[in-house]
């Protein structure tokens, strides 16, 4: 099973993935972890997505992606998480990771991404804060097999 969990900075993708390799012992990978699999990116991008592609019916992978670019490496049959948060919620958490300062070309970066993953196929859409965490990992461990 694939698991592509997507959508902005400080939403909750990492903290769901964590708790989905909890329960499914998945392999986690992020962003552009696939450049270990070669020392030319192309060729470890197609490593990778052979990887994800043999993966969808044999081991458990979870593939956490900020960046629309990267959407494109999840094959068919991948389950696909959006995870969205209000724009304040976003800002307030990336602040608190640059020790309690957002200067305001971040801040101005933070608002023009905003909703940049909106529009993409999904098959579960979750709003990090508004919903319970176990019961999304009990539904996408539930729906993704």
């Amino acid at each position: 099973m694939v698991i592509g969990i997507f959508g902005e900075s400080c939403t909750g993708k990492s903290t769901l993935a964590e708790r989905l390799k909890e329960k499914t012992g998945a392999e986690v990978y992020t962003g552009k972890d696939y450049i270990r699999f070669a020392k030319n990116e192309q060729i470890a991008k197609k490593m990778f997505m052979k990887k994800l592609s043999d993966a969808v019916s044999g081991e458990n992978i979870i593939y956490v992606i900020s960046e629309k670019e990267h959407l494109s490496l999840l094959p068919e049959g991948a389950y696909r998480v959006l995870v969205t948060a209000e724009i304040e919620t976003i800002k307030e958490r990336f602040k608190s990771r640059m020790r309690g300062v957002l200067p305001p070309p971040v801040e101005m970066m933070l608002q023009k991404k905003h909703g940049c993953f909106d529009g993409e196929k999904c098959d579960l859409h979750v709003v990090s804060e508004k919903d319970e965490i176990n019961d999304i990992v009990q539904k996408i461990t539930g729906m993704a097999q």
